[in-house]
C-alpha cells in the first residue's frame, strides 16, 4: 500500500476506467454522447459543411465543384479538482481502512466530476463558485447554442418545438437531457385524464423515451442565473467528451493545501488531506445540432 499513499500517486489504469464508468453513469452529457480518452495536449476535431449535394458523372463526363466549409474545434483538457480533510488514520492504520477511505473517496469524487463537467459544459460555470469559469470561456452550451424554446404551459409542445429547431439545421436528434422541474412538467401532461408519460410519474428516470436517450439531471438548471430546463439535439456526433488518462491522487500530510486559515495546519490537527486532479475536455462541433428549452 505504500505507492497508494505517494504524493503524486497516478490511478492505475483499472481505477481510472472505474472512474470513467462512474461518471459516465452520473452526467448527462457523458451518458448522452459517450466518451472517449483523448491525449493530455488536446485532440482536434473537424467538422465538414459541404454545401451542395452528390453529383452524378457520366463516364468521361465533366465534374464540378461541390463547395464547402472545414472547422477545425480543438477539444483541450481542463483540470478538475477537488481535496478533503481526513483523519491520519488513513496513513497510519490498517490496509482494510486504507482501501475503504480510496473507495469511498473515488465513488465521491466520481459524482463530483460528473456533476462538474455537466455544469461547466452546459453553463460555463465553475461548480464550487456558482460563478462563470474563466478557464471554460465560452465553450458551453448556453453560450453557444442560439436555437431557443421559450416554455410554456405545454413541456411537450415545447420539446417538440426545440426538436423541430433541430431538424431545421438538418440535424438528427439522438438525446435530451432535462432538469426535474421540466420532467415533472411531462409527467403531468394528461389526455383524458391518462397520462402522456407514465414512465416519468413518481421521479421516475428512463433511459429513453420515443426512441431517444434521455437523462433528468438537475446540473441542467444549475446555476443562480440558469434559465435552461431541456436540452434536445445530436450528442452523439457533435458533443465530443474526453478524460485525459493521467489522473492523479495525493496525500498530503503536512501545511494548509486547502488556504483554510480556519482549520490551520494538517499535521497540528492530526490530519491528512487527499486530492484528486482529473483532465476533461469537451467540444461542441456544431451548435446548430443543438437546442435548448428555457424558462420565461
Amino acid at each position: 500500500m505504500a505507492n497508494v499513499i505517494a504524493k503524486g500517486q497516478l490511478y492505475p489504469e483499472v481505477a481510472v476506467n472505474e472512474l470513467v464508468n462512474l461518471v459516465r453513469g452520473k452526467s448527462s452529457l457523458a451518458r448522452l454522447a459517450g466518451r472517449d480518452l483523448i491525449p493530455f495536449n488536446g485532440q482536434r476535431e473537424y467538422v465538414f459543411a459541404l454545401d451542395k449535394e452528390v453529383d452524378i458523372v457520366a463516364e468521361n463526363g465533366a465534374k464540378s465543384n461541390g463547395g464547402g466549409t472545414v472547422t477545425a474545434k480543438t477539444v483541450i483538457p481542463i483540470k478538475f479538482e477537488y481535496g478533503l480533510r481526513v483523519s491520519d488514520e488513513f496513513v497510519y492504520g490498517s490496509e482494510e481502512i486504507r482501501m475503504n477511505y480510496i473507495r469511498q473517496f473515488n465513488e465521491g469524487f466520481a459524482r463530483k466530476i460528473a456533476r462538474g463537467v455537466d455544469i461547466a459544459a452546459m453553463h460555463g460555470l465553475n461548480p464550487r463558485t456558482d460563478t462563470a469559469s474563466a478557464v471554460v470561456g465560452t465553450n458551453h452550451l448556453d453560450q453557444l447554442v442560439t436555437n431557443s424554446v421559450t416554455a410554456t404551459a405545454n413541456a411537450d409542445t415545447d420539446i417538440d418545438a426545440a426538436v423541430a429547431l433541430v431538424e431545421g439545421a438538418e440535424h438528427e436528434v439522438t438525446g435530451i437531457a432535462v432538469a426535474p422541474a421540466e420532467r415533472a412538467a411531462l409527467a403531468a401532461l394528461r389526455a383524458n385524464g391518462v397520462r402522456l408519460y407514465p414512465e416519468l410519474a413518481w421521479g421516475r428516470q428512463p433511459e429513453d423515451i420515443n426512441g431517444l436517450a434521455f437523462d433528468v439531471n438537475s446540473t441542467v438548471s444549475f446555476g443562480t442565473n440558469t434559465k435552461a430546463l431541456a436540452y434536445v439535439g445530436n450528442f452523439r456526433d457533435y458533443f465530443k467528451l474526453g478524460y485525459g488518462k493521467d489522473i492523479t491522487f495525493e496525500v498530503i500530510q503536512y501545511g494548509n493545501p486547502d488556504n483554510d486559515a480556519t482549520a490551520g495546519d494538517l499535521k497540528g490537527h492530526n490530519q491528512v488531506y487527499l486530492r484528486a486532479e482529473a483532465y476533461i475536455g469537451w467540444a461542441i462541433l456544431d451548435p446548430t445540432a443543438f437546442a435548448k428549452v428555457v424558462s420565461a
